[in-house]
């Protein structure tokens, strides 16, 4: 069995400056503040520009680049020792070169290895994954696991069951190697799913005239507390904890009436649960890494800690993890 782990050493995290509330919704859809706020627990969500204003020059490397910024300072970490950047998004800058050797490039990570993934809104969990795979097998020793959307550019936004969800964002982790030879630290388990039957329930066009994210909100609804509910169960198992064991629960940010349905069904209580819906509402990859920041900032990462996240997204893919501050 591998003796190194890998460990978390810090998150950093980049929102726009402009705000979208509720309210921006009632003058053309049929919608109102506390109609999206009962059902999805949104209040608000940030966006690279506002609908129907020119286009920013901000791009999704731009955002993952000052998230990593401030996660490098607070880990201690030079650009120059990292190995690899691995970004998750469904929202690239282009279809190559990556959002990843964009970022690469712009950090001055020279030398390091980048390329992104597609797993929508579980893409964090995906990249965990791979670059906890990366670390152990002795491949890389840090690595920067990376979620930024600009979601706001897939949006229909004459739609009412997608672009009252969405928000932009990037979170960034620092992933590194711990050679301690310590069993119950960093990265206990992660478990990987996917279901492409499913795929018409949630997904984006690559070509053709219309480039929307389309949705069918309650069948979405349906499995996803069922898939995400059993990948918690997996990978706890795989960690050889149990669910009383879990500190923290930081799921996808997709609704709150789904989180809210997992923690129900996980017997997880209320005040494990992170969650920042009503500031960001679903910013898809880079949920989970804004969450965490959250939490970590407010003292609830402390030190022994058992953390468990969870995503699902279009395709369908569903991806946990265990981690053990």
């Amino acid at each position: 069995m591998a003796s190194t782990r890998a460990k978390i050493l810090s998150v950093g995290t980049y929102v726009p400056d402009t705000v979208l509330a509720n309210k921006f919704f009632e003058s053309f859809l049929d919608t109102s503040d506390e109609w999206i706020a009962t059902r999805t627990g949104i209040r608000e969500r940030r966006v690279v520009n506002m609908p129907g204003a020119p286009a920013s020059s901000i791009s999704a490397a731009d955002m993952g680049c000052r998230a990593a910024r401030v996660a490098l300072e607070r880990a201690g970490v030079p650009a120059s020792a990292v190995d690899g950047i691995i970004v998750a998004t469904f929202t690239p800058d282009n279809f190559f070169p990556s959002t990843a050797c964009r970022m690469q490039a712009d950090l001055g990570c020279k030398g390091a290895f980048a390329f992104d993934i597609s797993a929508a809104c579980s893409g964090f969990t995906y990249a965990l994954a791979v670059a906890n795979s990366m670390v152990v097998s002795g491949q890389a020793k840090t690595v920067l696991v990376v979620g930024s959307e600009i979601t706001s550019k897939t949006m229909d936004w004459k739609d009412r069951g997608t672009c009252i969800l969405f928000g932009d964002g990037a979170g960034v982790a620092v992933l590194q190697a711990d050679e301690s030879g310590r069993r119950d630290k960093g990265i206990l388990s992660c478990y990987l799913s996917s279901d492409g039957s499913m795929g018409d329930l949630l997904y984006l066009p690559a070509w053709g005239g219309e480039r929307f994210l389309r949705m069918k909100g309650n069948e979405v609804f349906k499995h996803a507390v069922r898939l995400m509910s059993g990948a918690c169960e997996k990978a706890v198992e795989q960690a050889g904890v149990k669910l009383e064991d879990v500190d923290l629960l930081i799921p996808h940010q997709a609704n709150i009436r789904i989180m809210q349905a997992i923690a129900e069904h996980l017997s997880i209580p209320e005040g494990k649960v992170v969650a920042n819906i009503h500031k960001y509402g679903n910013t898809s990859s880079a949920s989970i890494p804004l969450a965490l920041e959250e939490a970590w900032l407010d003292g609830r990462i402390r030190d022994g800690a058992k953390v468990l996240f969870v995503g699902l997204g279009g395709g369908f893919t569903v991806g946990s993890a265990v981690w053990a501050v």
